[in-house]
């Protein structure tokens, strides 16, 4: 794996967010008759790779959708693997992306997870917490509509003075404060492989105005082409956050 950041990005624009779906990895496993345990393990080969050509194109946030809130429902036997890989990525990949100057967050839900993965989410953070090639966050036990209702709740636990009289801007300022991703901006691209056309409870609040790329490449196969593809679709798009152009007035 070469190190991050060293190829000059793209001519092109680039979005300073990203944020994936890495849907398709139980598919791409029973496409070859292997168990999907083999799906995710090649799939977090996937992020690995990802992870990297983000950082070398110049992207600041990258934001992968690990593990959400409803995939506890899985098989026990998959969840456990699941959770081994976890394991085996945060010890392996904490040093190597601190080696980058990679700063690596997690977003959602800890207290499902057993003490010793928390453990490690603590010190990969801390470790990485000065690293500014790219913000690797990673949602784990993560749910968007969970995401804002806790939100909420920090805020009427709070008490904010004079709360009658706050306007809808200050109260999705307040919400905005009290998400798990405060302090980082909103994506500017979410990309959802495997085909599926939906968000899946993933950052609601944030991907308001993202520009959204579907496509029908499972996640362990989401190769270079695939990300440069994304990019270029990106670019092309025309970003108004709910504006029109002078000449359409």
């Amino acid at each position: 794996m070469s190190p991050l950041s060293r190829k000059s990005p793209p001519a092109i624009k680039i979005p300073k967010h990203i944020a994936v779906i890495m849907d398709g990895n139980g598919r791409w496993a029973k496409k070859r008759g292997l168990p999907r345990s083999m799906g995710h393990k090649r799939g977090a080969e996937s992020a690995r790779r990802i992870t990297e050509l983000a950082a070398n194109a110049g992207v600041k946030y990258l934001t992968l959708f690990g593990f959400s809130s409803e995939n506890w429902s899985r098989p026990k036997d998959e969840i456990s693997e699941l959770m081994n890989l976890l394991r085996q990525y945060l010890r392996a990949e904490t040093a190597e992306l601190h080696k980058k100057n990679a700063r690596l967050t997690v977003i959602g839900d800890r207290t499902a997870f057993d003490s010793d993965i928390v453990d490690l989410i603590e010190n990969a953070e801390k470790l990485t917490k000065g690293n500014t090639a790219i913000h690797v966050i990673i949602a784990l036990n993560y749910g968007g509509k969970q995401d804002i209702a806790s939100a909420v709740q920090k805020i009427f636990k709070n008490k904010p003075k004079n709360a009658e009289n706050l306007s809808l801007e200050d109260v999705g300022n307040l919400i905005e404060d009290n998400l798990m991703t405060r302090g980082i901006p909103d994506p500017d691209l979410l990309i959802r492989t495997s085909g599926e056309l939906r968000i899946s409870n993933f950052l609601l609040w944030q991907c308001a105005y993202s520009e959204m790329v579907f496509t029908d490449t499972l996640w362990p196969d989401f190769s270079e082409k695939d990300f440069n593809a994304a990019l270029n679709e990106y670019a092309g798009r025309d970003r108004r956050f709910g504006a029109v152009k002078q000449s359409e007035g």
